[in-house]
C-alpha cells in the first residue's frame, strides 16, 4: 500500500514514542536508498518504495534497559545478554505499536550462511540520516596510502557513543515520495578531522578515543564502560561480580 507522508509519521512515531524512553532511536528509510549504494551481494530483496526503519541505542539504553533485564535474571545461559536485550525489547515494541503489521526485524548480530552480515548496519544508518558514514574514500591523497582502513560512523549528537542495533523491514508498506532522503550531518568536516577519525578508529580503535572526534552530549557511564571493555568471552564472570549471575560452582 501506497502512503502519504502523513501516513508514514503515524507508523514512525508510535515506535518511536515506545523506543525513544527506553534509550533508542528510530530512524525511517526506504530500501532502495540502502540498496543504491551496496554491492548485489548485500542487497535487500524488497521493493524500492519499502519502508524500512534503522534503530540505534543511545548511551542511556544501558542504565534504562539492560541493568533491568539483567536483574530478572533470564540471562544465565545466554550468549550475548545484551544482543537479548535488544533483540527482546525491540521485538516487544514493535508487536505492541505494529500489531497488524508484518515487519521483518534484522538485528547487527545476525549473519547469513556466508559468514556476511544480514544487512550493512552502517549504510543503513547513513542513508537513513541518521550518522554519517566516513571512509576512507572520504580522504583526498590519504596518509596511509594504499593500506586497508574500514570506515566508521558519527552521530552528529553522541559522537562514537552509540551503537547501530537493528533494520525493520515494513514488509508491503510502500511510501513513494512520501518519504525524502537527507543527507546526515557532516560534522567532521575537515580533511585533517576525517584523517584522525579514520586512524583512530582503524590504528587504535580500543581506547575508544575515535567515539570523541566531536563533543558527545552523551557517553557511556563508567560501568557501561567496564562491560563493554570486558573481552566477551570474561563478560560473564563480570556480571557474576556484579552480581547479577549465580557464582559458578
Amino acid at each position: 500500500m501506497a502512503m502519504s507522508s502523513d501516513t508514514v509519521l503515524n507508523v514512525v512515531e508510535p515506535l518511536r514514542e515506545s523506543l525513544t524512553p527506553l534509550g533508542f532511536e528510530v530512524y525511517p528509510l526506504k530500501i532502495g536508498w540502502y540498496n543504491a549504494v551496496v554491492s548485489p551481494a548485500h542487497q535487500l530483496y524488497y521493493s524500492a518504495d519499502t519502508l524500512a526503519l534503522v534503530v540505534l541505542s543511545t548511551p542511556s539504553m544501558f542504565e534504562k534497559v539492560f541493568l533491568p533485564f539483567l536483574q530478572t535474571g533470564c540471562c544465565e545461559d545466554v550468549r550475548d545478554p545484551i544482543d537479548q536485550c535488544v533483540a527482546q525489547t525491540v521485538r516487544s515494541c514493535v508487536s505492541e505499536c505494529l500489531p497488524e503489521q508484518t515487519v521483518d526485524i534484522i538485528f547487527d548480530h545476525e549473519m547469513l550462511p556466508n559468514r556476511k552480515p544480514k544487512f550493512l548496519a552502517q549504510t543503513a544508518a547513513h542513508v537513513a540520516g541518521a550518522a554519517r558514514y566516513y571512509r576512507p574514500s572520504d580522504v583526498q591523497d590519504p596518509p596511509w596510502g594504499d593500506k586497508k582502513m574500514f570506515g566508521v560512523c558519527v552521530h552528529p549528537r553522541l559522537g562514537g557513543w552509540f551503537a547501530i542495533r537493528a533494520l525493520l523491514v515494513l514488509k508491503g508498506v510502500e511510501v513513494g515520495e512520501a518519504l525524502q532522503q537527507v543527507d546526515p550531518p557532516n560534522c567532521v568536516s575537515s580533511r585533517e578531522a576525517k584523517i584522525e577519525l579514520l586512524e583512530r578508529f582503524n590504528l587504535c580503535w580500543r581506547d575508544w578515543t575515535y567515539r570523541d572526534i566531536i563533543l558527545a552530549e552523551e557517553s557511556y557511564s563508567p560501568q557501561q564502560r567496564q562491560y563493554f571493555i570486558t573481552p566477551p568471552g570474561k563478560r560473564q564472570e563480570l556480571l557474576r561480580q556484579w552480581g547479577f549471575l549465580s557464582q559458578a560452582d
